[in-house]
């Protein structure tokens, strides 16, 4: 069993789409271990996104990532990095397949609904960062 981080980003809260995504990962038998609801302010977005942060159009992807609060989630299921990246589509909504959740209903690039780890050792950084000592329910 593997868990995985995954925030409603703010399109994905102000287009009322929590509940379409939340089903697609209910449907293939994910357990939610881990769930909040929080604003991600501008510490907490750096952390995030160190890997950016350096770059002209972080301040834009950062602006939005603040803009409304965001619901964080720990998923936890077998191979769950790699199904929730495959039920996600690629980050590129208009690249994204029918089918997948970025696909049926994500805009672009920036507006794509949800963040997903791309790695066990992301998995395991972000669900420290985003959940520090809240209870993990495994």
């Amino acid at each position: 069993m593997e868990k995985t981080l995954i925030l409603l980003k703010p399109d994905c809260m102000e287009r009322k789409l929590w509940g379409l995504v939340l089903d697609r990962f209910a449907k293939v038998d994910f357990d939610i271990v881990a769930c909040k609801m929080l604003r991600l302010d501008e510490a907490l977005l750096k952390e995030h996104y160190a890997h950016i942060a350096d770059r002209p159009f972080f301040p834009e992807i950062a602006n939005f990532m603040g803009s409304r609060p965001v619901i964080a989630i720990v998923l936890k299921g077998p191979e769950a990095i790699a199904r929730v990246r495959s039920l996600l589509g690629p980050t590129d909504s208009k690249a994204a397949p029918a089918g997948t959740i970025r696909g049926d209903m994500g805009a672009d690039k920036m507006l794509n609904l949800v963040h997903a780890s791309d790695s066990p050792e992301a998995a395991e950084a972000e669900i420290k960062r985003f959940f520090g000592d809240d209870p993990i329910f495994d």
